[in-house]
């Protein structure tokens, strides 16, 4: 990405404070998007040498060292978006991979509060990728980024699911919870169930919007979320799992980076089962 290309992108944003300071930080090719910018700072303390930076309206970034590989991590903050814009920002500064960390609720009863859910699909109820292509477009995540996310969750047993996720636009009425004064609406009625019977196995508020996005513009990307919520049973909870999804996205960026070296070293364009081993 040259120098010019990236200061057409910041005269094109209006407010260019966040990526300028981005572009100051000298991120990896490999980033990890949390919403919650206190997560960044969660990331941060898994990785050495770690450089937490404060950005314009409440975003946060960090760059670091993880196991010997480069890492970084920047807020997205709630939505689709505001996931848009510092997607935006990165991908003109070059980052080509992208791993979404969050948190969802599921609507499956036996998946409990504190597991892992990385999600290879999820549909588009996001209300900002259909600004970039039609409904009919996929949301999917790269094949690479979640066989990395699935590998690393395996080698840290933890409890996971792999599977279609729901991207919505709303936290409450959009994922059928009752708004204010208890309003919902008929697609609110009938969201939860749907999806429920189609095997969607989490809400949650970003992954469509960056899975189609990097699609698009032929970059990867892939998704992993705690459970903190379970729709069905009602129960809610951490129970430790922000913080395993923290450490399984990072395993997923140090085996990326030693697939992709042995990629580039073959000549090839994509990992082959020599690869992983």
């Amino acid at each position: 990405m040259t120098d010019k290309r990236s200061e057409i992108a910041s005269a094109a944003n209006g407010d260019t404070r966040r990526h300028n300071q981005l572009k100051e930080l000298d991120l990896p090719r490999y980033v990890l998007l949390p919403g919650d910018p206190d997560r960044v700072n969660l990331m941060a303390s898994q990785w050495k040498n770690a450089k937490l930076v404060d950005l314009p309206r409440g975003y946060r970034a960090a760059v670091g060292d993880y196991k010997g590989v480069r890492i970084g991590a920047v807020s997205a903050m709630i939505g689709a978006p505001s996931l848009d814009g510092v997607f935006t920002d990165l991908a003109w500064l070059g980052v080509d991979t992208f791993i979404r960390v969050g948190t969802c609720g599921t609507l499956h009863e036996e998946i409990r509060t504190g597991s892992l859910i990385i999600n290879d699909a999820a549909v588009r109820l996001d209300g900002t990728s259909e600004n970039y292509i039609r409904k009919e477009f996929p949301a999917a995540a790269s094949f690479e980024v979640t066989f990395a996310l699935v590998d690393a969750a395996v080698a840290g047993a933890h409890s996971y699911r792999v599977g279609t996720g729901a991207t919505t636009a709303s936290f409450w009425v959009g994922q059928g919870r009752p708004g204010f004064r208890n309003y919902i609406s008929f697609e609110g009625e009938r969201v939860f169930e749907e999806m429920k019977r189609a095997g969607v196995l989490n809400f949650e508020m970003e992954t469509a919007t960056l899975l189609t996005l990097s699609r698009i513009f032929g970059l990867r990307a892939g998704s992993i979320c705690s459970v903190i919520a379970n729709r069905v049973t009602g129960a809610w909870g951490d129970n430790g799992g922000v913080a395993q999804a923290c450490l399984v996205a990072a395993e997923a960026v140090k085996r990326l980076t030693l697939w992709d070296q042995r990629v580039a070293q073959a000549g090839r364009r994509s990992i082959i089962a020599a690869d992983l081993s």
